[in-house]
């Protein structure tokens, strides 16, 4: 996960496509989406859902934690790219999700 830190989802999933010389048209027929919804999750201009995330973790033999991470990293990453109290506001929010997940959990489960 470190190295990709300094980089988007879409670029790791680029990279790693051309690391593999795949073209865009058959890691698109892998995921079962079509040639520029790929090239839009690479350029960072859309988003995957969770099965895409799954089904690229298994094709490029990466962590799916891992690439889930980066993913979701980055969507917060971009929400708060903007704001001039972004550190304050993960603070904030990390506190609100232990908060939330003790008031859902039931015996190990969350619920919403």
């Amino acid at each position: 996960i470190m190295d990709a830190i300094k980089k988007t989802f879409g670029e790791i999933i680029r990279q790693h496509r051309e690391q593999q010389n795949l073209p865009l048209r058959k890691v698109a027929a892998y995921l079962d989406i079509d040639t520029s919804t790929l090239a839009k999750f690479e350029k960072n201009l859309r988003h995957p859902n969770r099965e895409h995330i799954t089904k690229l973790a298994e094709l490029f033999t990466l962590d799916e934690q891992e690439l889930l991470v980066l993913y979701l990293s980055d969507r917060v990453a971009y929400d708060l790219v903007g704001e001039t109290n972004s550190e304050q506001v993960l603070r904030v929010a990390e506190e609100k999700i232990k908060y939330i997940r003790s008031k859902n959990t039931v015996q190990g489960e969350i619920k919403f």
